[in-house]
């Protein structure tokens, strides 16, 4: 496949960004494949996202982000990131006990859907061990105690080999552990969590319980990248399934679990795609 260059921005909108930076490119040499745009006119602010064939490209690649910088950055308040086709992200991947989002996931990274590298899988339980050893990834415990005595500890180490393993985004399928604000703060909107409900109800643990006891007719699940406040980040990707007055609480889980992992795996395929732009408290996803 070709090496291309995607640039991912959003900045207060004006006349003359889109044409600028396409004229940029092409000046230059590039061949533009793929542009999206969208502006939030209450927000007032374009978002974008750019991706060019670098094979006949002038300016070389470690030096774009800094003519970007310089030509556009100061000039339209612009917030942006460059990445390249041919970097694949290093994702993390914390599980603790429920199997379904994890043998998901390694089913496909192993096909070659998506282009990412999973060089660990951390867990606070020593349960999918097995999993980990089927797809041949190095599986990491860390227990924690139940007075979270050594959370802190623990944290540590993990975050000292994924600093080793130099990762770059992390997903929690079904981890059921709080992250510290040390880990959030050293992944900014680069954690990805499935919670087993349509938020922002029945946020917390035992959701279809809750939904259950509401006598809801649909149940849903949502991925969203962390934050310090629980279950409350920016919404990567959302879906429900109807229910009905026959569905038990374990009915329930059965037919969320299935959802679940497709939600997860959908949101994971954007960050990947490098197709998720955040701002505020919410995401722009790129089609």
């Amino acid at each position: 496949m070709k090496q291309t260059a995607i640039i991912l921005l959003h900045c207060p909108d004006r006349q003359g960004i889109i044409t600028d930076i396409t004229k940029f490119i092409t000046d230059n040499r590039g061949n533009i494949v793929y542009l999206d745009q969208y502006v939030d006119t209450i927000e007032g602010r374009l978002f974008m996202r750019i991706e060019w064939d670098l094979d006949d490209f002038l300016i070389p690649r470690e030096k774009i982000k800094e003519y970007v910088k310089t030509m556009f950055g100061e000039r339209y308040e612009m917030d942006f990131n460059v990445f390249f086709s041919d970097v694949k992200p290093r994702m993390a991947l914390f599980v603790s006990k429920m199997n379904h989002c994890i043998y998901d996931i390694l089913a496909r990274y192993k096909t070659g859907e998506w282009n990412v590298e999973i060089p660990c899988i951390i867990s606070n339980h020593e349960d999918l061990r097995y999993v980990a050893e089927q797809f041949n990834i190095p599986y990491y415990v860390w227990s924690i105690n139940k007075d979270h005595s050594n959370k802190e500890e623990v944290e540590r180490a993990e975050m000292e080999l994924m600093q080793k393993e130099n990762i770059s985004f992390i997903v929690l399928a079904r981890y059921m552990q709080i992250i510290s604000d040390d880990m959030i703060k050293a992944y900014p909107h680069h954690i990805i969590n499935i919670h087993h409900s349509f938020l922002p109800a029945f946020i917390g643990a035992r959701p279809y319980d809750q939904a259950y006891e509401r006598g809801v007719k649909i149940i849903g699940a949502t991925s969203h990248y962390v934050t310090a406040e629980l279950d409350a980040g920016p919404i990567i990707e959302q879906d429900v399934v109807r229910i009905t007055h026959k569905d038990t609480p374990e009915s329930l889980k059965i037919k969320g679990r299935d959802l679940e992992k497709i939600v997860l795996s959908r949101a994971v395929t954007k960050h990947i795609e490098r197709k998720i732009l955040t701002y505020k408290n919410k995401t722009v996803i790129f089609s």
